[in-house]
């Protein structure tokens, strides 16, 4: 059975919960609610197993802080034998509008510090990202402020809507592979 690790990175705590930074937990959530799983506390993380189509699905919300996400990538990884053309890293990303969603097979890290531990980890930048849209709308200096903080009252209302095509672009990445999936969901 082909074996699958999506990886939704976020920071774990409840002052986090609501933040763009953590949009990977958030997605995962909502993949975890539409194919009716949940998660536990395991080594490293929060963890969950689903079937789709004949292939299984491991997520893994790290609890290893967004700077120490590679470190339970490569565990899980190593652990389940997952190889790495099958690993999908959810992430924030100032650099796209928000709610764009964009997946990529490899790339820099952008400046993100849990995509830059991951490359340090996995040394390798050949890995499939799917990368959420936050904005940019923050003044100089005020980076960390925004991404750490709430989603605006605009946001909420359509991050819900956002979150649906996210758990459509998992699946599509999982029966289809990344290829078709990015011709169908870039941009979107």
């Amino acid at each position: 059975m082909k074996k699958f690790l999506i990886v939704g990175l976020g920071n774990i705590g409840n002052e986090y919960v609501e933040t763009r930074h953590n949009i990977g937990f958030k997605i995962l959530d909502a993949l975890a609610d539409k194919e009716d799983f949940s998660f536990e506390t395991r080594k490293l993380g929060d963890i969950a197993t689903f079937k789709l189509k004949g292939r299984s699905v491991l997520c893994l919300k790290p609890s290893t802080y967004m700077n120490r996400s590679g470190k339970a990538l490569k565990y899980w990884m190593d652990k389940e034998k997952i190889a790495l053309e099958n690993v999908l890293v959810i992430t924030d990303d100032i650099n796209l509008e928000f709610g764009t969603l964009r997946l990529k097979t490899k790339g820099s890290d952008g400046g993100h510090n849990g995509l830059k531990d991951i490359q340090n980890v996995l040394q390798s930048n050949k890995y499939n990202r799917f990368r959420f849209g936050v904005g940019a709308d923050f003044g100089k200096g005020k980076q960390v402020d925004y991404v750490l903080g709430e989603w605006g009252e605009t946001e909420k209302t359509a991050v819900k809507e956002r979150l649906e095509k996210s758990t459509e672009l998992i699946k599509s990445f999982v029966l289809a592979g990344a290829a078709i999936t990015m011709n169908q969901f870039n941009g979107t």
